[in-house]
């Protein structure tokens, strides 16, 4: 039997929850808020599993990638949250250190929709905006309120990383300014796209000196990757989208079908993808498409739409097709720089981790965009430290921490780490919160 206590707000539905069925076996409380004009954001806020209680542990808001991926239904089931997407129980969930705040995020993603798409975002600005009325609309409310003093950090992943920044920048100005009462420590940026260019330039190199391709594939994708280059020097930020489609394309090719987000698998989420002839099409599958599989597709749809009261006319992830279209031309711009703000003006933690598998955003290409932060100096100077698997007592990770600025390699796990290494994600997780 599940309880249901309802209160409007601000024209704004907050929906608590406390589940005894063997479905979700948690506290829980979700909602939609109306950002804007016929804009929907919705959120799932599932309590902490640790005995010390949600007022003891921090609150993590977890950001999902595409732009377009769902918070609530692949980072949930498929990466952190207490079950997975055939209803197991998982052992490495972060709601044993905290509690988990999942926002399908820009609007149009996973849950949240709009009425029309003049209400879609365009840019991380608008992104950032819908979130502050989002967070502000939560923190005031009778269940938020609850976490106004709470530790408040934002973990994410992908295309999540970029929006971190940009949110994470509003979100501290605010709170420091009086408009928002919350407790925000820090942000981790996973497997972040924060400098695109960097990111794709270096899928050649990376991919040669792991036997994925030879060096006539070499220079077939670092000639692509010249010709984007030229683009954005230019300004011409759509164009470079769309010629990063094509490099994908290329190395697709080359590969012979290696899965961007691992490289050691092979189609997967690439499978089928060149039955269409439609290059927009192929970019969107590969950026969505691994995100929203049939089987989450199905338990979205399904049995938690039903238990989250969604509304009858919102099918999850029908929308986020149109998020990544209307983010084309903010999608190659960089966020180096406000990254180096959040490190060098303000007090928060901030993190960068990185897979050692992934391709679409490689190591390589985030240890570039590194070196452009005012901090590089000092961080190529501290000592890399190694971090152990709690089991198997064996390397699953290495960090490296100078002031308010740390970063991490996990080892085993490709571009979704929490799904690829639970083990190493959790203590991670322990150790970023526990500073």
């Amino acid at each position: 039997m599940n309880t249901f206590v309802v209160y409007i707000l601000m024209s704004c539905c907050f929906v608590s929850v406390y589940s005894s069925s063997n479905f979700f076996d948690i506290k829980q409380d979700f909602g939609y808020v109306d950002v804007r004009d016929k804009a929907h954001m919705f959120w799932w806020l599932q309590y902490t599993q640790s005995m010390q209680g949600y007022q003891q542990v921090p609150l993590i808001m977890w950001l999902q990638g595409g732009p377009g991926g769902s918070s609530t239904g692949f980072g949930n089931f498929m990466e952190l949250g207490p079950l997975d997407v055939n209803m197991n129980p998982r052992n490495t969930t972060w709601l044993k250190l905290a509690s988990l705040l999942y926002v399908d995020n820009p609007v149009g993603a996973g849950y949240s929709y709009v009425d029309s798409d003049d209400a879609f975002t365009t840019d991380v600005n608008m992104i950032a905006a819908d979130m502050m009325v989002l967070l502000t609309t939560f923190f005031n409310s009778p269940t938020g309120k609850n976490f106004q003093n709470v530790p408040f950090y934002i973990f994410c992943e992908s295309y999540g990383g970029k929006m971190t920044a940009a949110i994470s920048r509003s979100l501290y100005q605010n709170m420091n300014e009086g408009k928002i009462k919350v407790n925000f420590k820090g942000l981790a940026l996973g497997d972040s796209w924060i400098s695109p260019v960097d990111s794709t330039v270096n899928w050649a190199p990376y991919i040669l000196t792991n036997s994925i391709i030879d060096e006539k594939g070499y220079y077939k994708i670092n000639e692509a990757a010249v010709k984007m280059t030229k683009m954005i020097k230019g300004g011409m930020w759509k164009e470079a989208t769309t010629q990063w489609g094509i490099i994908q394309d290329i190395l697709e090719t080359e590969s012979n079908g290696v899965n961007f987000y691992n490289m050691l698998a092979w189609g997967g989420s690439e499978a089928g993808l060149k039955s269409s002839n439609n290059l927009k099409e192929r970019m969107i599958n590969r950026m969505i498409g691994a995100l929203r599989t049939d089987k989450l597709t199905a338990l979205m749809n399904g049995k938690v739409k039903k238990m989250l009261n969604i509304p009858e006319k919102v099918e999850w992830g029908a929308q986020s097709s149109k998020v990544f279209m209307y983010q084309a031309e903010d999608f190659m711009k960089p966020v180096v720089d406000i990254v180096d703000y959040l490190i060098q003006n303000t007090s928060l933690s901030v993190v960068v981790y990185t897979g050692q598998l992934d391709i679409i955003v490689a190591t390589p290409g985030t240890e570039k965009w590194i070196t452009q932060l005012g901090i590089y100096k000092d961080y190529y100077n501290a000592t890399r430290q190694p971090l152990y698997d709690p089991y198997t007592k064996l390397t699953t990770a290495f960090y490296k921490s100078v002031k308010n600025f740390s970063v991490y390699w996990i080892l085993d796990a490709g571009h979704m780490v929490p799904m690829d290494n639970g083990n190493a994600a959790l203590e991670m997780v322990r150790r970023i919160i526990s500073k």
